[in-house]
């Protein structure tokens, strides 16, 4: 701060009797270099001020907008302001729009409102400007009084025919939640522009309700690149990327090009729905358009690799990365793990923090997962003990879960109960699933049995729990315990959740349901199947039919297991591609103990790389093993 200006700090001249023009000259120039646009505070602007009067320099040399900063929040150096103001040519309304702007998009978006009641204290009357920059204020801090504050002004003033300002209005009702507020206000709008769709989409979206966004989406009169991509990721978001993908085809047919925003979308739609060639087809266009180079595009290429299968093209974009962030490295690591590299992902790790990046929360659940499926306990309980000492990272909920399905899965049921009663928060439904899981690979009934209950209260629709524990009686031949938690899950309501297994082939989605006698192509299906079989059993090949929870003949549950679902789209894969092509292959449950030893023999055969994604690893089939090594 500078407490005074002497003569010697602004190069006055010496001489007096020089001309007034070169001295007033001379005079603006020093001050325009030295603190003229520096001044933070109403005493040095007085300073200023004084310096200007006394060489008789111009008003006009002030940057008016700041002298409005300086002293905008301070009532006397307010009217100071105001006096300043006065005496140039500029209108003292653009002056105080500009400060509210400022405040408005700053980091201090209250101070907006506050100098906006300080302009109505002194009567100074907002126009459509200032109502616009105050409602972005109120905007940002979801203060819906305040904005009805502002709407009322703007009726008042005879704004109503401002698409900006009506625009600014919905976006503030519907930022507060006040959906119903912004529908009336939309609705009575005489004219909208596609700003008021797009915000009505947006906010749609925000609160998960796609259907109505979609139908918002469908009556727009005409679309921008906005408007799609709004949509696109709306339905990436609410869990339906199929949709994303067909909506992302139309705005092709429309002739619209995709931003980067849009890329991003759509590669999580690709990741989701495991379609590698649009993904590869996006990642081409984003690379022609110079999007290389954005961090957010680049971190969603991994992540849409990795879904898909393909890590080493996951990794080759990691590395050509110039600027790589705590996400790349945390999906590069969550990618590893997922594909039974778990000494990689360590060694990533280690490399990540050697370049000086500190890991997330995020970063120590895709470590955590890495221990857990490959069994390293110790280096899991190293890395969980890290977290809170190394890195000040309270662990959440997931991470606890990880732990528990790190003893589990390690055999250690006896330590993850007990790590389980020692949570400091209180576990959920994955937490104690996890140690189901557990159970049913090392057959402990009784340990089985106390987490159903705690699931049952916890979880009670979820079928997943009813069924695991079910496999785990149908495996002891208790079939009695097996009927009365299929009478169980009725009482309830609850319903088990059908195996489904899709595959794409030339850009096709094709799904396929656990027993599917209905597919078009079953018959075909069936006689390639059996042609497999024949092969597999010279191969040593028999049935596990313990995963059925039927008590039935052995020959009904060996044909119940033919049928899975991940089989059918394997053979319909097998079909449908030339020979040496990977078939890739995504399902909604765990890959059963049937289809993992046959997948694998079935790669021996037809000397094929099988990829399967299930719901909680890739399983990478090649050479009669798989990439999980028998751990999942």
């Amino acid at each position: 701060m500078v407490s005074f200006i002497s003569p010697v700090q602004l190069s006055l001249p010496p001489n007096p009797t020089k001309s007034k023009q070169s001295n007033h000259s001379h005079i603006s120039e020093t001050l325009r270099t030295d603190i003229l646009y520096n001044f933070s505070t109403p005493f040095e602007l007085k300073q200023i001020h004084a310096q200007i009067i006394k060489t008789e320099s111009s008003l006009s040399i002030l940057p008016l907008s700041r002298v409005g900063l300086v002293c905008a929040l301070s009532p006397s150096s307010f009217n100071y302001a105001r006096q300043i103001l006065g005496q140039t040519e500029k209108p003292e309304s653009n002056v105080w729009n500009s400060c509210l702007k400022d405040f408005a998009e700053g980091n201090s978006p209250n101070d907006a409102i506050l100098f906006f009641y300080q302009l109505r204290h002194c009567n100074i009357h907002p126009d459509a400007f200032t109502c616009s920059f105050i409602l972005k204020a109120c905007s940002r801090l979801f203060k819906l009084s305040e904005g009805r504050l502002i709407h009322s002004f703007v009726v008042k003033l005879g704004f109503q025919s401002n698409v900006y300002l009506q625009n600014a209005i919905i976006h503030l009702y519907a930022s507060c939640g006040a959906m119903e507020e912004a529908q009336l206000l939309f609705d009575k709008m005489p004219k909208r522009d596609i700003v008021t769709w797009n915000t009505m989409i947006t906010q749609a979206v925000k609160r998960e309700d796609v259907d109505k966004a979609y139908d918002l989406f469908v009556q727009m009169p005409e679309r921008s690149v906005r408007s799609w991509t709004a949509m696109i990721a709306g339905f990436v978001q609410c869990g339906k990327p199929k949709e994303a993908i067909d909506l992302f085809s139309e705005m092709e047919e429309a002739g619209e090009r995709p931003n980067e925003v849009t890329v991003v979308a759509v590669l999580a739609a690709c990741a989701d729905l495991g379609s590698l060639d649009l993904g590869k087809r996006i990642h081409e266009y984003s690379n022609q358009n110079g999007f290389s180079k954005n961090t957010r595009i680049s971190n969603t290429l991994i992540d849409m690799y990795i879904k898909c299968g393909c890590l080493e093209i996951a990794h080759r974009v990691f590395n050509e990365m110039e600027d790589r962030t705590v996400v790349s490295w945390s999906a590069m690591i969550q990618g590893l793990a997922m594909h039974g590299q778990a000494e990689e992902a360590l060694r990533h790790f280690s490399k990540m923090i050697e370049t000086g990046i500190k890991p997330n929360a995020v970063t120590f659940i895709g470590l955590l997962h890495a221990c857990s499926h490959m069994g390293l306990v110790n280096e899991g309980q190293r890395f969980f003990a890290s977290m809170n000492r190394d890195y000040g990272i309270i662990p959440r909920i997931e991470h606890y879960g990880c732990m528990v399905d790190l003893f589990s899965r390690a055999g250690l049921l006896s330590d993850a109960r007990e790590f389980i009663m020692s949570m400091p928060i209180d576990p959920n439904g994955v937490v104690w699933g996890a140690l189901l899981g557990g159970c049913k690979v090392y057959k402990d009934v009784e340990l089985a049995e106390e987490a159903i209950k705690h699931l049952h209260n916890m979880d009670p629709l979820n079928d997943g729990y009813y069924v695991v524990l079910s496999n785990i009686y149908a495996e002891e031949g208790r079939w009695e315990d097996v009927a009365r938690m299929r009478k169980l899950m009725r009482d309830h309501g609850v319903k088990k959740t059908p195996g489904w297994s899709s595959i794409t082939i030339d850009g096709v989605v094709h799904e396929f349901v656990a027993g599917d006698g209905a597919h078009p192509h079953i018959e075909e299906i069936d006689q390639r199947w059996a042609e497999l079989l024949k092969e597999m059993k010279l191969r040593g090949y028999v049935p596990n039919t313990s995963v059925v929870l039927l008590d039935m003949e052995e020959c009904e549950k060996e044909r119940v297991v033919y049928r899975h679902s991940e089989k059918l789209a394997l053979v319909f894969g097998l079909i449908n591609t030339k020979p040496g092509t990977t078939i890739r292959i995504i399902k909604n449950l765990r890959i059963c103990e049937d289809c993992h030893n046959a997948l694998k023999l079935i790669t021996e055969i037809v000397n094929r790389e099988i990829v399967v994604r299930d719901r909680n690893r890739f399983h990478i089939f090649r050479d009669g093993s798989c990439s999980c090594n028998n751990f999942w």
